[in-house]
């Protein structure tokens, strides 16, 4: 028969002053919210610490006063057994009279304790902390010790089950990220359409076979727009050593500079959200930035939102990119790539790309950048803010592929980049189902 129990008749809170010796080195705590466990947060001297501090011990229940209601709380680890925390930390020894440490830990795990955690935080905005009245007050019913023991061994065979299961979708997880590597390789190596070719020869001069009739073309086009005072006088690129190709293409491409096939131009913008909010003040001119660029993968490689907007005095000294711009990211995240699904500004640290062909350049160069985009990053200086120049972007190598054989390539990735995502699908599928099974057990043993 269930029983009803407070907290405070389970946890006792535990208060161990830390006596902290000037040159001694200590490990402080911290714990992650959404129920990710009590780590490390780093190892420093005792004369470095200013605030009072207190020592925990292995196996102690410990949260946040904080973020609780974020799921802030854990056992603490073996490893951490004897670091040091500060008042916002609560910690208690659990009465295994009452429940089992083991099983306690399993509640931790449902939406009850951290319901309850909810429940018992007051305070206003960016205040908001547990109240120990309301938390020490709140019950849980549990079963007899026995039926405790017989719950735990019905949810360890269930966790064990999930813990191979979630190693075997990692597995395939990997097993298909190298899969998109392997296409995305193969794509711009031109093996993906060898069939293709077979059924459409290079005619020479012909951009739509012939990549170097391509690449004269877009140079010609180039130079005229120079002519017409629309595009400013580049700076010459390297040129192509044969020793530096990295692979072989077939007979009909051309190895080039990436700065030959298209424009290449940063981004405009003096001022930033941070430092000149005036420019943003009731705007609704999108202004996308790095981090909107790396979060395109996430909408099948477009920027549709951000969160900062210009107004018209923002504008008037940035630029207005059209929409299906590829943005490519020389600071932070280096080398990711999105194609702007709205008529957006963006600054400096980012390169967008206008084809003087088609699209399908755009993602020819999508694809050409995530796959040497660990070789781009090592250009980057070692500094906290990790940046590149347009002139590493433009002096890349690239394998450039005729006209006509793009648009093959990119309806061919397309379509297996699709079968692909039905797959990771299928994947998130049996994950969140192993997720509600194990849900379903701590249902049994709580409700």
């Amino acid at each position: 028969m269930y029983k009803s129990v407070k907290v405070s008749e389970f946890l006792h809170r535990v208060k161990v002053p830390a006596e902290l010796q000037p040159e001694q080195e200590y490990s402080l705590v911290t714990i992650k919210v959404h129920h990710k466990g009590v780590v490390l947060r780093n190892k420093t001297k005792g004369k470095l610490i200013g605030s009072k501090m207190y020592k925990i011990s292995k196996g102690q229940f410990i949260l946040s006063g904080i973020d609780a209601r974020n799921g802030a709380f854990g056992i603490v680890p073996d490893e951490l057994d004897g670091a040091i925390v500060t008042n916002d930390f609560w910690y208690f020894d659990i009465d295994e009279t009452k429940v089992k440490r083991d099983f306690f830990y399993w509640l931790t795990n449902t939406p009850l304790f951290l319901n309850a955690c909810i429940k018992s935080s007051q305070g206003v905005t960016q205040r908001i902390r547990l109240q120990a009245k309301l938390f020490f007050d709140f019950e849980f019913r549990f079963p007899p010790l026995e039926e405790q023991e017989n719950f735990l061994k019905r949810i360890q065979h269930a966790d064990q089950g999930l813990i191979l299961l979630r190693v075997e979708l990692q597995k395939q997880e990997r097993y298909i990220s190298q899969l998109k590597q392997a296409i995305l390789q193969e794509a711009i190596a031109g093996q993906l359409t060898a069939e293709w070719r077979d059924r459409h020869p290079m005619q020479k001069g012909n951009p739509d076979t012939d990549a170097a009739a391509l690449l004269a073309k877009i140079k010609a086009e180039k130079r005229q727009l120079i002519a017409d005072g629309k595009l400013k006088q580049e700076k010459p690129l390297p040129e192509i050593i044969p020793d530096k190709i990295p692979f072989s293409v077939p007979d009909s491409w051309v190895w080039c500079s990436l700065g030959n096939v298209g424009i290449f131009e940063r981004g405009k913008s003096k001022h930033r959200p941070r430092n000149d909010g005036n420019l943003f003040k009731d705007g609704n001119i999108p202004f996308i930035q790095t981090g909107d660029v790396s979060s395109a993968k996430k909408s099948k490689g477009y920027i549709t939102r951000c969160s900062q907007f210009y107004n018209e005095i923002g504008l008037a000294q940035s630029r207005l990119w059209s929409k299906d711009t590829l943005c490519i990211t020389i600071a932070a995240n280096i080398a990711e790539t999105g194609f702007l699904g709205i008529d957006a500004c963006f600054p400096d640290s980012i390169v967008g790309f206008t084809s003087l062909t088609n699209i399908s350049m755009s993602w020819m160069i999508k694809y050409y950048l995530f796959c040497v985009q660990d070789e781009i990053i090592k250009f980057a200086p070692a500094t906290a803010q990790k940046n590149i120049n347009l002139n590493i972007i433009t002096s890349l190598l690239f394998p450039l592929p005729p006209l006509a054989e793009q648009k093959a390539i990119v309806e061919k990735v397309d379509y297996l980049m699709k079968i692909i995502d039905q797959l990771q699908e299928q994947i998130k599928h049996r994950k969140q189902l192993a997720e509600d099974l194990m849900q379903t057990v701590l249902r049994e043993a709580f409700e």
